[in-house]
C-alpha cells in the first residue's frame, strides 16, 4: 500500500510534477483515504493538477464527491474543469447527476463541457436523456454528434436507430465507428443490416467495431 503520509507531503510540494505523481499514486488507495488528499489540490494553481484531482473524485467515490463535482460543474470559471467535473459525474454513476448534466448541456456555452455532459448521460444509462441526445445529433460540432451516437447506444434507445443511421455514410470514420459500437446495444433488424454493411467499411476500426457488435447481438439472442 502507498504511504499516505508521503503522498500528503508530495501534494504540498512546490513542484507540480510531484503533486501530479502523488495524485497518480492514489490509484491504489481506498476512496475514504484518497478523497481528503485529493481535496488538498482541488484549487491548485496548475491546471493539469486541478484537472487530475477533479477526475480522481469520479473514480474514488465517497458521499463528499457528488456535491463537490456538482458545484464545480455549475460554477467553475475554467471550462476545462467544468468538463472534467461533468466527466467525473458520469464515472460516479449516481443518478442524481442526471439533472445537473442536462442543465450543463443546455446552458453551458462551451462545446467541451457539453460533450462531457453528453458522454456522462450515456454512462448513467437513463432513457430520459434520449430527447437531449437526439437534439445533439443536429449539432454543428462533429464531436458532439459522436458523443450523442455513443450515448444513445448506452441508453439503449432503439427508436433512435433510424436517426443514427442517417450518419452511416459520414466521411468521419469516428462517426461510423461510434455507430457500429452503438448498434451493438440496439437490437433491431435495421441494426443488423447496418452492421453487416459497416463490417465492410474501408477503415479497419469501423470493421472491427461492427463485427464485435454483430457478435454481441447474436449472443443476446441466445
Amino acid at each position: 500500500m502507498p504511504d499516505l503520509e508521503k503522498i500528503a507531503t508530495q501534494l504540498e510540494s512546490s513542484n507540480s510534477k510531484d503533486r501530479l505523481l502523488a495524485l497518480t499514486s492514489l490509484r491504489q488507495v481506498a476512496p475514504e483515504d484518497a478523497v481528503p488528499l485529493i481535496k488538498k489540490v482541488l484549487n491548485d494553481e496548475i491546471l493539469p493538477v486541478r484537472s487530475m484531482a477533479v477526475f480522481a473524485l469520479g473514480v474514488k467515490p465517497t458521499p463528499e464527491c457528488f456535491p463537490i463535482l456538482v458545484d464545480l460543474l455549475g460554477s467553475d470559471p475554467d471550462y476545462g474543469i467544468r468538463a472534467d467535473a461533468a466527466g467525473a459525474l458520469g464515472y460516479l454513476n449516481d443518478i442524481r447527476a442526471f439533472e445537473y448534466l442536462v442543465r450543463a448541456f443546455y446552458e453551458d456555452t462551451n462545446w467541451l463541457v457539453r460533450f462531457s455532459a453528453a458522454v456522462s448521460l450515456g454512462n448513467l444509462q437513463d432513457i430520459r436523456a434520449k430527447e437531449l441526445l437526439m437534439e445533439a445529433l443536429d449539432s454543428k460540432e462533429v464531436i458532439l454528434q459522436q458523443a450523442a451516437i455513443a450515448a444513445l447506444g448506452e441508453i439503449k434507445a432503439t427508436e433512435a436507430v433510424d436517426r443514427i443511421l442517417d450518419f452511416a455514410n459520414s466521411e468521419d470514420w469516428l462517426i461510423r465507428q461510434r455507430i457500429a459500437e452503438a448498434l451493438g446495444n440496439l437490437n433491431t433488424e435495421k441494426s443488423v443490416s447496418a452492421l453487416k454493411f459497416l463490417a465492410k467499411d474501408l477503415h479497419p476500426q469501423v470493421q472491427e467495431a461492427a463485427l464485435i457488435s454483430l457478435e454481441r447481438l447474436q449472443l443476446s439472442e441466445k
